[in-house]
């Protein structure tokens, strides 16, 4: 038996592959959005919600901040207008920013059909969107939609504005879109507000897997992560830790991986039929405490990792032991030591067999 494709998340913590722009599908009226959820509370022991976001030209939602929930935005199309605490940015593709409880924030999708990958933590937060929100059964996004946003979603605000962790502030004046500033190519301290621009921040490679971290646990005090994880099929011999030939078991940390380009392929422990191939568009989720055997089937993948907890990237981290100071994967496969990868294996909380 295969990993099972689904429409819709699984009602269990378990693991699963969705199809493309496929998830719970919900689109708050007058939007011209639609949020796509991938994986929630049910999937990740409530540590976690991720989603796709996507809409034409349309009004922002509002100042606001959460007192426990954390937001971040990845923009994999068009261009957002974001406000971050004391900055505000035009974010383009590859673009990142991390929003931590308590600081003012209201995103705008500028379009002309702007696509973002999110997600919030804890979990249990989406279900503010549930509530606002209404079933999606479209294509793409309701561009037609032209119900006024505000006056159906304030009340709603209003009516549960003790249910959910959102905060709005009407009177505050906002900073003025600036520039990106040389520096926003870091990842900072604990809990800070931040932006990161495209393809910039620390890279790490281990047998033959790179992982650009867009925020580690680190920052988000233990309770996420996101990275992007790259490699490729060209890479023969030695074969890298991720090859398709060997079990993952991370016991505690829940990923989700969805998949940018390429083609990842993916075998559960125990499942008789060959490995699964999860190709651009689609994501897999793999459960705390399921051995799988991962692996990529193009000459070049990119998969973005969504994990509730220190996951695959901290593996790479801490196996390859320094920073990789190259911009891509390189031709040949660098050499890589499997003791040392073990040895990082056991100190995040993973086992390679």
């Amino acid at each position: 038996m295969s990993i099972e494709r689904h429409d819709t998340p699984p009602e269990a913590r378990t693991s699963y592959i969705l199809r493309q722009l496929e998830g719970e599908r919900l689109t708050i009226p007058g939007s011209k959005g639609v949020f796509r959820i991938l994986a929630s509370s049910k999937q990740t022991n409530g540590g976690i919600a991720v989603f796709t976001s996507g809409a034409t030209l349309s009004d922002a939602p509002g100042f606001h901040w959460h007192a426990e929930a954390h937001d971040v935005f990845l923009v994999t199309k068009g261009f957002l207008k974001l406000w971050n605490g004391d900055k505000c940015r035009i974010m383009g593709p590859g673009d990142f920013a991390y929003v931590p409880p308590k600081v003012i924030h209201n995103p705008e999708l500028l379009g002309p059909h702007t696509e973002t990958l999110g997600l919030v933590a804890p979990g249990d937060w989406i279900d503010f969107f549930r509530y606002v929100a209404e079933s999606y059964n479209g294509v793409l996004v309701p561009e037609t939609d032209n119900r006024d946003l505000k006056s159906l979603l304030i009340p709603k605000v209003m009516a549960a504005k003790d249910r959910f962790d959102v905060h709005f502030e009407r009177n505050y004046t906002p900073p003025e879109v600036a520039d990106w500033l040389p520096t926003e190519n870091q990842l900072p301290g604990p809990l800070e507000p931040y932006f990161l621009k495209a393809d910039t921040g620390p890279r790490w490679l281990a047998g033959g897997v790179l992982s650009r971290p867009f925020i580690t646990a680190t920052q988000t005090g233990g309770k996420f992560a996101i990275s992007s994880i790259e490699s490729s099929s060209a890479y023969k011999s030695p074969a890298p830790f991720l090859d398709g030939e060997r079990y993952i078991t991370f016991t505690d940390v829940d990923h989700c991986f969805v998949v940018i380009e390429g083609t990842l392929t993916a075998q559960l422990q125990g499942e008789s039929e060959r490995a699964n191939s999860v190709t651009a568009g689609e994501t897999l989720v793999v459960a705390a405490g399921q051995s799988v055997r991962l692996g990529f089937g193009s000459r070049y993948v990119k998969v973005l990792s969504f994990t509730n907890g220190p996951g695959l990237e901290a593996l790479i981290q801490e196996a390859a032991g320094e920073p990789f100071s190259g911009v891509v994967i390189p031709d040949e496969l660098p050499a890589w030591d499997e003791a040392a990868l073990q040895a990082a294996a056991a100190k995040v909380g993973a086992k390679l067999e």
